[in-house]
């Protein structure tokens, strides 16, 4: 029996207070907290998955500290690896339908921030 190919997607990261392209595809915000001073026109977003974004503890323990980056990787991707998680990953592979996907999020760290995290986990999603 011969299976359906799946649609897979080129995920990118972008902040929040950048401006919205075309090239962007299917943007989905990334964040618990909604982007202080960004309206809901300016960030044009096709979704917010708030649930996908760390949890309250692990965000204020983080606290966008460069040394704490290693630890809350793993601490985050032990969040991503729960089947609710899963499944809403899945679910945001779906509704992107094979487009581009833009995961974006309001910290300023473009080195150190969950969208890097989500992106990568995402990307090995598809793969598997």
């Amino acid at each position: 029996m011969q299976h359906a190919k799946r649609k897979t997607s080129n995920i990118f990261i972008e902040r929040a207070y950048d401006d919205a392209t075309p090239d962007d595809g299917y943007r989905a915000l990334v964040d618990r907290v909604w982007p202080r001073g960004r309206s809901k026109e300016a960030l044009d977003l096709d979704q917010w998955v708030r649930d996908l974004a760390p949890s309250a503890n692990l965000r204020k323990w983080f606290g966008h500290d460069p040394k704490r980056w290693e630890t809350f990787q793993q601490r985050y991707r032990i969040e991503l690896d729960a089947e609710v998680q899963l499944e809403r990953m899945r679910r945001l592979l779906a509704d992107a339908d094979g487009r581009s996907i833009t995961l974006v999020y309001g910290a300023k760290d473009k080195e150190h921030n969950q969208a890097i995290v989500l992106r990568n986990v995402l990307s090995h999603l598809q793969e598997g």
